[in-house]
Formats: structure tokens, C-alpha cells, sequence
């Protein structure tokens, strides 16, 4: 296994590669020096997707390449357009694309206002040269090399197979999707109602995770953002499903260090795996 990193990602490829790529952009603890919020550092791990990345590591095992971002979700969020940017955080006019998706009505556009809970994260406005750079430095080069990495696959093999990996926690919070105090299924599969990829792969995995014992949901509360509905094409080939996993599955009590369920978890991923990229190689 190869492994590239730079301030923005770390990518980690296999030595033979099949058509399927994993990306987890929630899973680093990584601040930036220049964060300057107004709540202390842990309480920003909240928006954190803990051990995502630990439990997809097996995926270059398998010929997957997996892409993990290296800044903090709450810092800046790759899985946003960068114009979908919080108007109402910024100092002054912002003179770069704008492209509003609605999730600062929740407070978690590119950049988040609020955490879950609705604590504010500032006390400030934030310069439209600091938000600017956080794109430039961080979203935009995490963005740049998962569409490069669908690119180069489906040149490669014809078709590419995309999983974007993301937890939940187990109930909404004040600013959740959907509104507060909702229990959330154990799995969440999110493919923009059917636009993202093909039927298929959305119930392989559905039907995959359901026999492994775990309640399973499609677009309910997650659809996907934009890492499955930028890159994706199903008519061409191009298929990117976003599996959620709820933090209860395999967390402490803490929701910060690893619970009894983690290790049936972690088996229940690596043979997940190993269906996808069989599934993807016989789809060339």
C-alpha cells in the first residue's frame, strides 16, 4: 500500500487497484492554527465522524483507494459547495460564487455556524480572506483529488464505484437534520433519491448490512451532500452511494473511544468490502 499526503488529505492506494474508491472527509481531529473559535477544541470534535477512518482502513486491502481529509469538519466542510457559504457569518460582502444548499438554516454550510446542539462557534464574523483561503488551502484540494481519483478510474475500468463514509449520532440534536430528538436507524444509505447510482449498488449494500442484522434506511434522514451529487453519473458509469453508520453501534458512552459493538462492526465493513470490489470488478 502507497500512501500520498499533503495538508488537505491523505490518500492511501493499494497495490492493485478495482474500481471502487472511499473517502471519509468528517473523520479528522485535525485544527488548523488559524480556527480561532469560540468554543474549546474538544467541544468542536462533536461534528467529528470518530474512527470512520479507522474502520474503512482495510479498504486498499481489497484494491479500493480510501481518501481521508486532514482538517477538522468543523473548520471548513469538503462535503459542501464551496459557494454554499453562511452569508450571515461574513464580514462584509462576499464577492466569490454563492451557491446556497439550505443547510444554513441549520447552521452547517461550508462552514458551521452552530454545532449540533446550537452552541455558536463564533463570537465573530469571519473575513471573507479567511474564509477564502480555508477553501482554497482545504476544500477545494480534498474536493480536487476525489473527483481526480473517479476520473482516473473510470478511464481505467469503465466504471468506479464511489462510497463516501460518514457516522450519525443516535438521536438529532437541536440543529439535526430533520429536527431534534430523532432516533436514527443503525445504517443509512443516501443516494439522492436514486440520482447517484444505480438501484443496484444502493440494495447490494442495504441488503448486505440487513443481513448482517442492522436496521437499514435509504435516504431517510441522509440523501448525500455534495461529494456523491458533484462527481456522480450512474448513465455514465459513475456511481457514488453515502453510507452513514450510527455512532451507537460502536462507541462508548463517551461517543469518543471504541464500544463493545466495534469489533462486529469492523468485521461487518472489512466483508462489505470485499462484496464491493467484487461486485465492482465484475462490473468492467
Amino acid at each position: 500500500m502507497n500512501k500520498q499526503t499533503t495538508e488537505a488529505y491523505t490518500l492511501l492506494k493499494p497495490k492493485q487497484a478495482v474500481p471502487l474508491v472511499m473517502d471519509s472527509p468528517h473523520s479528522s481531529p485535525v485544527f488548523p492554527n488559524d480556527f480561532n473559535a469560540a468554543l474549546p477544541l474538544d467541544d468542536l470534535r462533536d461534528g467529528e465522524d470518530v474512527f470512520i477512518d479507522a474502520l474503512w482502513s482495510h479498504a486498499p486491502e481489497h484494491g479500493a483507494h480510501l481518501l481521508l481529509a486532514e482538517f477538522a469538519r468543523t473548520y471548513i466542510d469538503p462535503n459542501r459547495h464551496v459557494g454554499d457559504v453562511d452569508l450571515a457569518m461574513i464580514e462584509g460582502e462576499w464577492p466569490h460564487a454563492y451557491e446556497p444548499s439550505g443547510k444554513a438554516q441549520i447552521g452547517k454550510s461550508l462552514i458551521w455556524r452552530t454545532l449540533d446542539d446550537g452552541r455558536p462557534i463564533y463570537n465573530r464574523k469571519l473575513s471573507v480572506d479567511e474564509v477564502h483561503q480555508r477553501i482554497q488551502r482545504y476544500a477545494l484540494p480534498y474536493q480536487a483529488q476525489l473527483q481526480n481519483l473517479i476520473n482516473e478510474h473510470h478511464q481505467q475500468f469503465g466504471v468506479c464505484y464511489h462510497i463516501n463514509c460518514h457516522s450519525m449520532s443516535a438521536v438529532s440534536g437541536k440543529m439535526g437534520e430533520g429536527g431534534a430528538g430523532i432516533a436514527r436507524a443503525d445504517v443509512v444509505l443516501g443516494d439522492r433519491d436514486g440520482t447517484t447510482c444505480s438501484a443496484e449498488f444502493t440494495h447490494l449494500v442495504k441488503d448486505f448490512m440487513q443481513q448482517c442484522s442492522y436496521d437499514v434506511k435509504i435516504n431517510d434522514p441522509f440523501k448525500g451532500v455534495e461529494l456523491v451529487r458533484a462527481f456522480s453519473n450512474p448513465a455514465q458509469g459513475k456511481h457514488s452511494l453515502q453510507i452513514e453508520l450510527n455512532k451507537r453501534l460502536y462507541t462508548d458512552d463517551s461517543g469518543r473511544g471504541k464500544g463493545p459493538g466495534y469489533d462486529k462492526l469492523n468485521q461487518d465493513l472489512i466483508a462489505l468490502t470485499a462484496l464491493l470490489a467484487d461486485f465492482s470488478t465484475h462490473k468492467i
